[in-house]
């Protein structure tokens, strides 16, 4: 059987030396949470089932298709090694939500958090030859310190809560190191200079080198003899070639400490805020976004193949969009890389709904796995911002807890210096870097008088300003339109299964005329450095998207195209 989503899940940091363990698995659903207590963690314990690795169950691509609530999941395999290296380590892209890994009836390690990489060190728990590795997973999206996006909390699909995702829904992959090894690398890009600084974390001692290349041609390198911590040092570009909107320039890094080696790269690339404006290395950037869910009709939260992920950024192209906001879900590193190439903006965000932000404890249902999130993809240069928390309502009678907001914020700012934090998008800013709202006004003439007022009276348009205050910040609205339309003939009369944002225009002519009218009020305000249409696609119920579920259009492609492109990407 070929070996599901086979390429390299970590391409900003690739060793060549790895095992990919996608593929068939044992598998059995543990409502009960007593599999432990049963011996299914045991050595030789035989589970009942079988699943396609990295699907989650739900998916129909895993072979399961079991859509009802699951508590607990386990999966075994074996695989066999030939010999040991120094160092093993065993990664999983993602496990929503409680993981626990065994290796011949060990536990190696275990991890909260449903949405971020992590590995385990496995090293001393091998052997030669067959070796079984067994995950438990365990998920509730009724607990209200468990973050779990758009996952629904019901029985089925509603409004915008979709199927669920429970445990592996990532790459499972071995990685082989050699004992004295670079932990991680940050990079930090001086665009005017033309240099890169460079904090490498390295474990051992040994000779270190970092070269850099640009399609082929050597830019710069570093040497030292290092040992145990941290080190960090600046290479000197040869040549400047900027990482813009539309053009993903990437320099090639070759990495060896000792005997370890790894290749990476990075983007040369600033952005900082300037009054009203968002500038990428210098220059004003107008940000016309998307909202990507991340949804897909055969793998749910997986997308079947990389080639889809590519698709989704081109579809966001071909429609004039040059960015996305990442909607409530961390998305695999593969879909940054391919951002990184294609030099298309994303914000870096988190699925904090599920959570019960009245509720204080909530931040430490999140804040470990979001420093988790803002370490993994620091790198990235197509992420220009980070934004934790989305629509923070009210719940259970209570308003949320700003405390825990804002100490998010502060930990964001203090991981990452580099770029600007938007504390939860739309309401309630506690402390932000930049004032976003959220308005599905389906009437362009009024949309239009609201924001208007932005350029004329300093004003900015917010339905919740009992409970937030403009004071003048750089903004941009970060969710507008969601006009609903079904594209399926069956369904264009039947309004009781679709959900999208107002009534559902009645004519081709009626959803043009609102799209184009929201679009250009926004496109036209000096004032404001961006935008972001809901959404890129349908997702099952919910029918807004400008695409349909399994990405087709509605509309031709050129009436989105020529709206959006008629503001340049870069404004002078």
């Amino acid at each position: 059987m070929q070996i599901p989503r086979k390429e390299y899940p970590r391409p900003q940091f690739v060793r060549s030396g790895w095992l990919n363990l996608n593929g068939q698995w044992q598998f059995e659903i543990d409502n009960g949470r007593s599999g432990e207590a049963r011996g299914l963690s045991n050595e030789g314990a035989a589970l009942s089932g079988e699943i396609t690795v990295p699907f989650c169950p739900e998916s129909k691509l895993s072979g399961v298709g079991h859509t009802d609530f699951m508590c607990g999941v386990w999966y075994k395999r074996t695989v066999t090694l030939d010999t040991l290296a120094p160092r093993t380590l065993l990664h999983f892209g993602a496990v929503d939500y409680h993981c626990k890994a065994f290796v011949n009836g060990n536990l190696v390690g275990e991890h909260k958090g449903g949405y971020v990489s992590f590995a385990f060190d496995i090293t001393s728990a091998l052997r030669e030859g067959e070796n079984e590795i067994t995950v438990y997973a365990e998920d509730d999206t009724r607990d209200r310190l468990i973050p779990s996006g758009k996952q629904s909390s019901k029985y089925g699909s509603y409004g915008c809560y979709y199927t669920r995702t429970t445990g592996i829904w990532q790459t499972v992959w071995l990685e082989f190191t050699a004992a004295n090894y670079v932990d991680y690398v940050k990079y930090f890009p001086n665009v005017t200079d033309g240099s890169i600084t460079v904090e490498a974390q390295l474990c051992g001692k040994g000779d270190f080198t970092f070269d850099v290349s640009f399609e082929g041609k050597a830019m710069g390198s570093y040497s030292a003899k290092a040992a145990q911590g941290k080190l960090t040092f600046t290479v000197d570009l040869a040549e400047k070639h900027l990482w813009e909107v539309g053009h993903g320039r990437l320099y090639d890094v070759a990495i060896t400490f000792g005997e370890d080696k790894a290749d990476s790269y990075f983007g040369l690339r600033e952005v900082r805020l300037d009054g009203y404006k968002f500038l990428i290395n210098g220059k004003s950037v107008f940000q016309r976004l998307v909202l990507d869910q991340g949804f897909y009709p055969d793998g749910i939260y997986t997308a079947p193949s990389d080639e889809a992920l590519v698709k989704d950024i081109q579809l966001s192209l071909n429609v004039g969009f040059n960015g996305a906001r990442l909607h409530e879900k961390i998305f695999e590193e593969r879909f940054l890389y391919h951002a990184d190439k294609m030099g298309y903006l994303v914000w870096g965000e988190y699925p904090d709904w599920g959570l019960d932000h009245s509720y204080a404890d909530n931040i430490y249902g999140m804040l470990p796995e979001w420093m988790e999130e803002v370490k993994r993809d620091f790198n990235h240069p197509a992420i220009v911002g980070w934004c934790p928390h989305n629509e923070t309502w009210n719940q259970n009678g209570h308003q949320q807890h700003d405390e825990s907001i804002g100490i998010i914020y502060d930990v964001t700012k203090a991981i990452d210096t580099t770029r600007p934090c938007i504390d939860t998008s739309g309401n309630y800013h506690v402390r932000t870097d930049i004032f976003c709202v959220h308005d599905y006004n389906q009437d362009p003439v009024s949309f239009k008088e609201n924001y208007d007022k932005l350029m004329t009276e300093g004003v900015l348009f917010d339905k919740f300003s009992q409970r937030q205050t403009y004071r003048g910040e750089a903004t941009f609205l970060s969710e507008y339109g969601g006009i609903r339309w079904i594209d399926d003939p069956q369904r264009e009369n039947d309004r009781t299964k679709s959900w999208g944002y107002g009534n559902a225009p009645q004519t081709e002519e009626e959803f043009k005329y609102r799209f184009k009218g929201l679009t250009d009020a926004l496109l036209d305000n000096n004032k404001m450095f961006g935008l972001c249409y809901t959404q890129l696609t349908d997702v099952e119920q919910e029918q807004n998207g400008i695409y349909t579920y399994d990405r087709r259009e509605k509309f031709e492609s050129k009436f989105f195209y020529d709206i959006m492109s008629r503001k340049a990407a870069i404004e002078d």
